[in-house]
């Protein structure tokens, strides 16, 4: 633009200045210095100690908090695909977090703002270890008495999801992050949704969601809508990978992920799940014919309550499935062996989120490719098998 054009009443910007249009008057203003990271926290006011790890949507590093001199993860939001600002799992995972105050859910603290428009941080609270790291390095499992803290603890989170009408849609060990206490949070809500209420609390979502290995089998056979019953299936998985020191349904591919599922349970009939044969995929699918439950054969050793709590979690139909409450009134948790307290579970201090480079390569090739914990917080992927 000329000099002749320009408008001699208009204050010259200084290199740093950020203006903005008025939405009420039309003019152009200037940002104050004091308000350009609106009610945000500089990034500034945290010092980066370690890089934890890396993800599709996001960097992660333990970082201190200089006002007050706490250990939190601050997790930079990956933008350099979008055009069109913060990518809409972002936003959903900080709406829904910010609304979510349980000691069984990962806290979301506070979003903080770098410079540029594209930096962006999320300011949670840091745990010490995750449940995939665990179960990659422990020398010995964990006990049956420690597997019952851990589920009371995951249920006790999903209740209270689902009693505030958000389905998790990701739930597998590398989201479960544990503090040095014996406290399990439930992380890595990238997918999660809110839902409305019909009476059957059911709502079109995409299928393509949920790790492989914990992925309920109608999402499998592609179904258009999608309840709260995924992560109940996929805290049994979580269960018997607990129970068998190993994962229970390691499928290589989705048809293989069926088969599995019918190798363990039978193969389902109009009978237990009606209408499961008008499902989108079941065109594509030759299901074995399996009639035999092998879930006593896989936990022998299991009592009559763990077998009936395994059994209902992995009901075939949706609706007839076990809910997060009803699990923790489950008589295999008023049975001895009795869940410990969560300060006695043991710590593992070699194994805990200090740094990238302290974590095993079996273990960050695991979270590499089966999604998120606290190190990337990811959506789904296949994971890698674990070696053993």
């Amino acid at each position: 633009m000329s000099s002749r054009h320009r408008n001699p009443d208009r204050p010259k910007m200084e290199p740093n200045n950020i203006r903005l249009m008025s939405i009420l008057t039309l003019q152009p203003f200037e940002v104050r210095e004091q308000d350009r990271f609106g009610k945000c926290r500089p990034v500034t006011e945290f010092e980066k100690l370690d890089r934890l790890g890396e993800g599709t949507y996001g960097i992660v590093y333990r970082s201190r908090d200089t006002k007050s001199d706490e250990i939190v993860a601050l997790k930079k939001m990956r933008m350099e695909r979008e055009k069109d600002g913060i990518p809409v799992s972002g936003l959903r995972e900080i709406n829904i977090l910010l609304n979510l105050r349980q000691e069984n859910i990962v806290q979301l603290k506070e979003v903080a703002v770098g410079k540029s428009l594209d930096s962006i941080f999320l300011v949670m609270e840091y745990c010490e270890q995750d449940l995939a790291s665990l179960l990659d390095n422990m020398n010995s499992p964990f006990s049956e008495s420690q597997v019952k803290c851990i589920m009371l603890q995951v249920f006790t989170g999903l209740d209270y999801l689902h009693r505030n009408y958000i389905v998790h849609r990701d739930l597998k060990v590398s989201n479960l992050l544990m503090t040095d206490k014996g406290c399990v949070k439930i992380a890595d809500f990238g997918l999660a949704r809110k839902f409305s209420l019909p009476v059957d609390m059911e709502f079109p979502m995409t299928p393509h969601v949920v790790t492989l290995w914990y992925r309920a089998p109608e999402l499998l056979l592609g179904a258009k809508t999608q309840t709260t019953a995924i992560d109940v299936w996929a805290a049994g998985c979580i269960l018997g990978e607990l129970l068998a020191h190993k994962p229970l349904l390691p499928g290589r591919s989705e048809i293989h992920q069926l088969e599995l599922i019918i190798t363990l349970l039978g193969s389902p009939s109009e009978h237990i799940w009606p209408d499961f044969l008008q499902l989108p995929l079941m065109k594509n699918f030759t299901l074995k014919q399996q009639p035999y439950n092998n879930m006593r054969h896989t936990f022998p050793w299991l009592s009559e309550a763990g077998l009936r709590l395994l059994n209902a979690l992995f009901i075939y139909d949706p609706r007839q499935r076990a809910t997060a409450e009803e699990s923790l009134e489950n008589s295999y948790f008023k049975e001895p062996p009795y869940s410990c307290e969560p300060e006695l579970m043991p710590s593992y201090p070699q194994h805990r989120l200090k740094s990238s480079s302290a974590s095993t390569t079996n273990t960050e090739s695991r979270k590499k490719s089966s999604g998120t914990s606290q190190k990337d917080l990811i959506g789904p992927q296949l994971p890698q098998k674990r070696k053993r």
